[in-house]
């Protein structure tokens, strides 16, 4: 999308991944889930983020974001992540209990840019990691369906 402002015109969008430390699995149920995209939305608002996609993993996120040119990216996930881990800490302080250095998020994260002829393809694929990972969970890690398609190469 195309966005107007005083001084330029841009059209960016960004797959931003992160994970939570120790890739420990804290939103593990559907109330978890929802508080965190809710945590995120808002910090989006305040902060001027679009938000296009997203999905809250059990121990990482993936959003399709897109935000000015006058905002630096590293900013924009040191905001979304500090604030939603206080804020997160505030409403589930035991969570600190199973992180041991008391941090939500892994330092790290994944962010790259993308046109507009793969912002579908990234838009599906993040639509579709809930359902795949519900797929695994009650398969175990890879059900023999997937370990007989890996060891036979398809």
């Amino acid at each position: 999308m195309i966005v107007h402002e005083r001084g330029c015109v841009y059209n960016f969008n960004f797959h931003l991944v992160f994970v939570t430390k120790y890739r420990k699995k804290v939103f593990d149920s559907p109330e978890k889930v929802e508080e965190m995209k809710e945590l995120l939305q808002k910090r989006a608002d305040m902060s001027e983020i679009e938000i296009q996609q997203m999905e809250v993993m059990p121990d990482h996120v993936h959003m399709l974001i897109s935000f000015s040119p006058k905002q630096r990216p590293v900013d924009i996930v040191k905001g979304l992540k500090g604030w939603t881990a206080r804020k997160w800490f505030e409403l589930y302080p035991e969570t600190k209990q199973i992180l041991w250095g008391g941090h939500l998020w892994s330092p790290s994260y994944f962010m790259s840019t993308l046109g507009d002829m793969s912002k579908e393809v990234v838009k599906n694929y993040i639509a579709s990691q809930y359902t795949a990972a519900m797929k695994k969970q009650q398969n175990g890690k890879y059900g023999e369906l997937e370990r007989k398609k890996r060891r036979n190469g398809n």
